[in-house]
């Protein structure tokens, strides 16, 4: 299909002195890989494949402009000639597949894990163990220096551009808010004298570079913290930098340290989109929409309604690479979605590790998880239609493998149809859709409904069985565990069982946290595709002001009224919930905690009887009247079909995801393992 699948979308831009050839800018992510020279391989192998799959723009992830911005210890900075041949080999890897790229620089600030910090003024972030020192006169000069020379290196690496990060609470972003700059110098106090050293470094990484070269600059125009800027100082920054010479302005929203989340999955899309249009009115050069956009038809109704001249997705590029030739070719149906779950992007990065993507385990891997077309045919039976037998049938039918797809359920996904009836969580079924559609276009031959037996299998002729057959619940011992008010999470999750007013749930992992988020709202009808929340109703929930007439944009959040009262309890002392995401785990404790769950550790649970829950907190005991008891109390592994240690003959038997560790469940180890072996296989 050509360009008028999405014409807006996939329409050129043209800047005056280059053009991109469509609206998609792939934005800036932190790999890990951009931190180490000998790494920079591997940099650029990520980079080429994502400028093969067609994307208009890409934007690397953060580069210091010296030591004091390192996000973390000897991270990755451009201020000498010795790096640009590094570089060179990641922008040559692009601009051979037809790409342009952007050098992001970013200078940490106070947000900087290292002892070298600075900032505006000495304030220590809550997210840095280290308190910065306030830049004096001329430190400030040599910081402008540095991003000068920077963005000069960048030229001369072969870099079409440069982005300069101002906003997510990073340096500039500090020095442009009152809630971290008190200075009472000229580069404090008023909005004119906040914004001057962003102003400064434009204007001078212009006058630097020449005007046939791109700045794009990452303006924050939604803080989300208090003494934050008003919607008056964003714009007046804005028009500022325009003057000062920036190409592009791309949008920014929330600090690292905001109690407001902007990217997890329970973020309704392009929830920000309304406030880029917002700016849009107020500039003349390109306006860019950022933040929860993952899908073509999302990015092109913005477009269409004139809302951003440019569409940045950052996670949908690692979830697949060729999003716009999919795109470009008609076949959205074929696109491996970001469900913004955070779960192998951010929390590694947060983590120092390596980033990837929990639903394409090559991204930032692409030199070492490699689907080669298989040279011998084999006869592969895989058992269990979740996440890990998909990957793994997926992949080993994509290499040239024979497979067939068991699974004694009616439908594919495994534990994914649970996810995604969890509110926040709907984009899950986008992973079921796109395994759905894979399995098609490779020939797997599926067969559901079909509890097959390990006698079959040995008798199938296959050269491989997979085993990924996932996890059974596992039932602790508490007297009167067959009491009647009794269910499981597979009985109210999909069973649709009906649940009293007052409930206590048993286990507070993942699966207990999403049981409580479920039961918080109002009972509905079992449905495939549960409905997303507004974005209006979102904003209310969390306490957004979309028009940011107040500091930071923060509005008295109003919560909406639970369904029901919820206990929420763990036998482990350690707080509940400490097990979750890095950067979502503070999500879900903050909307049980705004939502009346009572969250208890330390519990010994003694029986359950028509009174209750009988138990033990603290030394006291207490009986919870409640309707009902839903437990979420773990899972063993289900490997039934392997068989015993030490038999020979027949296939060779693997085991991966849940049916090799039963831990809590783990999607993200679940399709890299099966990948990882498929492409052994």
């Amino acid at each position: 299909m050509s360009i008028t699948a999405y014409p807006y979308l996939l329409s050129p831009l043209d800047l005056g002195f280059t053009t991109l050839k469509n609206r998609v800018i792939m934005g800036s992510m932190h790999t890990g890989l951009e931190d180490r020279f000998y790494h920079y391989g591997k940099l650029a192998a990520f980079y080429r494949e994502r400028a093969r799959g067609g994307v208009g723009l890409i934007v690397t992830g953060g580069i210091s402009p010296n030591r004091q911005g390192w996000l973390l210890p000897f991270g990755g900075t451009l201020n000498f000639a010795g790096d640009v041949p590094n570089h060179r080999r990641v922008t040559r890897a692009v601009h051979e597949e037809g790409g342009k790229i952007l050098l992001q620089i970013l200078h940490a600030g106070r947000y900087g894990y290292q002892p070298l910090v600075v900032s505006a003024s000495n304030l220590k972030s809550p997210i840095s163990p280290f308190k910065p020192k306030a830049l004096d006169e001329s430190g400030i000069e040599k910081t402008i220096a540095a991003y000068v020379r920077c963005a000069r290196l960048a030229r001369r690496a072969g870099y079409d551009g440069v982005e300069v990060m101002g906003s997510e609470g990073y340096l500039l972003n500090q020095f442009l808010c009152a809630r971290t700059n008190r200075r009472t110098d000229r580069w404090g106090g008023p909005i004119e004298n906040r914004m001057r050293l962003a102003v400064e470094i434009v204007r001078r990484i212009r006058a630097a570079v020449g005007p046939d070269f791109i700045i794009m600059f990452r303006h924050s125009v939604l803080d989300l913290v208090e003494g934050g800027n008003t919607w008056d100082e964003i714009v007046h920054t804005a028009q500022a930098l325009e003057e000062a010479g920036a190409t592009i302005l791309n949008t920014g929203y929330g600090w690292h340290e905001a109690r407001i989340p902007t990217i997890v999955t329970s973020v309704p899309r392009a929830a920000f989109a309304s406030i880029a249009a917002r700016l849009k009115q107020a500039v003349r050069i390109p306006v860019v929409a950022s933040n929860r956009i993952n899908m073509p038809d999302d990015a092109e109704r913005l477009l269409a309604e004139g809302q951003a001249d440019l569409m940045s997705m950052a996670r949908p590029f690692l979830a697949d690479p060729d999003w716009v030739n999919k795109a470009q070719a008609g076949q959205a149906d074929r696109i491996n979605t970001c469900i913004a779950c955070n779960q192998a992007c951010l929390d590694h990065t947060f983590a120092n590790r390596r980033a990837s993507c929990l639903v394409n385990p090559r991204a930032c891997h692409e030199t070492e998880l490699v689907y080669r077309p298989t040279s011998r045919q084999r006869r592969i039976a895989v058992v269990g239609a979740g996440p890990a037998g998909l990957s793994a049938a997926t992949v080993a039918a994509q290499r040239g493998h024979a497979v067939t797809l068991f699974d004694a359920q009616d439908r594919i996904g495994g534990q994914f149809n649970t996810a995604m009836r969890i509110p926040g969580k709907e984009e899950f079924a986008e992973t079921i859709r796109y395994f759905g559609r894979q399995l098609a276009l490779l020939g797997v031959d599926l067969r559901l409904g079909a509890r097959v037996t390990r006698e079959e299998l040995l008798a199938g002729g296959y050269d491989d069985v997979i085993v990924a057959t996932g996890v059974t619940m596992r039932r602790p011992r508490i007297e009167g565990i067959d009491h009647p008010k009794v269910l499981t999470y597979l009985d109210v999750l999909r069973g649709g069982a009906p649940v009293g007013a007052n409930v206590a749930i048993v286990g507070a992992g993942g699966i207990g946290f999403d049981t409580a988020e479920f039961l918080m709202h109002a009972a509905a009808p079992l449905q495939t595709q549960p409905r997303p929340q507004p974005v209006d109703a979102w904003m209310a929930e969390w306490g957004v002001d979309p028009h940011v007439a107040t500091p930071g944009g923060l509005a008295p959040p109003h919560p909406v009224t639970p369904a029901r009262r919820i206990w929420l309890l763990q036998r482990k002392t350690t707080r509940p919930g400490a097990g979750l995401g890095k950067t979502t785990g503070w999500v879900h404790r903050a909307t049980l905690q705004r939502h009346g769950v009572t969250m208890l550790a330390g519990v010994q649970y003694e029986r359950i009887d028509d009174a209750g829950l009988h138990m033990t907190v603290g030394g006291e005991r207490r009986v919870l009247d409640v309707d009902n008891v839903v437990i979420c109390a773990g899972q063993e592994s289900l490997a039934e079909l392997m068989p015993p240690e030490g038999a020979r003959g027949g296939p060779a038997f693997h085991k991966i995801g849940g049916a090799a560790l039963a831990a809590e469940l783990d999607a993200k180890r679940a399709i890299r393992e099966g990948a990882e072996l498929a492409a052994r296989l």
